[in-house]
């Protein structure tokens, strides 16, 4: 049955009237009759007698009219639940994130999103970018941000913010090497990040694209987070290819300096969720929020 039968239908009981009925709903009238008269030959029940110009509800009609009205009554609660849902943000949001978004970005997004909306709290948890897309694929998470796409076809990418990776190593290792061309990459040994890390991705298709073999770094050590590849460089381990926004601190001090490569390596971090999935309230604010975010590298 349709709802906008039987709204019609209650205009024109309560009103005793389709032309004032369609004044109210700014409907035609033959409009009003049309649908009057659908609504009777479903219910197999003539539910107004026509009396010239005046109309008279029939049984039918006394016996749906209570039941018609509580339809269009909850209905209209339910709209009122959902807009006051969408007003009133609240709730805890719980992102997963790879390591580079979760430590050096959404803390800040986090915090300017909580001013925007106090009732909202925060759950951040950090892996690598594979596991976090297996999370959302497997509804462990209902949403991420990660640093490379997966190309599993459940999963929408969105990009969200961009960064760009610098080859780093201590200025004593540096001093070592006098020799600053793209080359000393492979002469100076490589820090490398895990398996399933959308930074080691990311590099190994920025080297690719340069013409650099990943397969001839000299790798001495394979770390598992960004914070151990930073200790690593410091100590002088090392060099890697790291986030700029990991190390614009160090490098801003002089403990960890760049040496740059034949190309400029960006890339983009993007948002993630289920294709089928609808994400609730919150989610969907905190999405649109992020969709209009812009910060400074």
């Amino acid at each position: 049955m349709d709802i906008h039968h039987l709204k019609i239908f209650v205009a024109v009981y309560k009103n005793r009237s389709f032309s004032r009925a369609s004044e109210k709903l700014f409907i035609s009238q033959p409009t009003i009759s049309e649908h009057v008269k659908n609504l009777e030959q479903e219910l197999g029940s003539s539910l107004f007698d026509r009396l010239g110009r005046t109309i008279l509800p029939t049984e039918a009609a006394e016996l749906i009219y209570p039941g018609a009205r509580k339809i269009i009554e909850d209905l209209d609660k339910i709209k009122e639940t959902l807009n006051v849902s969408t007003s009133h943000i609240r709730g805890k949001l719980i992102i997963g994130a790879s390591t580079i978004p979760g430590t050096y970005m959404l803390p800040r997004l986090a915090s300017e999103f909580k001013n925007k909306y106090p009732d909202i709290s925060f759950e951040i948890k950090i892996n690598d970018t594979r596991e976090i897309c297996a999370g959302v694929e497997k509804h462990q998470l209902m949403l991420g941000i990660v640093g490379a796409r997966e190309g599993r076809k459940p999963l929408k990418f969105e990009p969200f913010l961009s960064d760009e990776l610098v080859y780093a190593v201590s200025p004593r290792l540096a001093a070592g090497w006098p020799d600053k061309s793209p080359g000393v990459i492979f002469k100076i040994p490589f820090l490398n990040r895990e398996k399933g890390s959308g930074t080691r991705r990311n590099m190994e298709t920025h080297l690719r694209n340069m013409g650099l073999d990943a397969g001839k770094l000299k790798i001495s050590a394979v770390l598992g987070s960004t914070a151990s590849v930073k200790e690593g460089i410091k100590a002088g381990l090392g060099g890697s290819i790291l986030s700029g926004r990991a190390v614009a601190e160090e490098l801003a001090c002089g403990s960890i300096m760049e040496i740059k490569l034949d190309a400029p390596m960006k890339r983009t971090f993007y948002l993630t969720w289920l294709k089928k999935r609808t994400l609730p309230t919150n989610y969907r604010v905190f999405v649109d929020y992020c969709r209009n975010y812009h910060d400074e590298m």
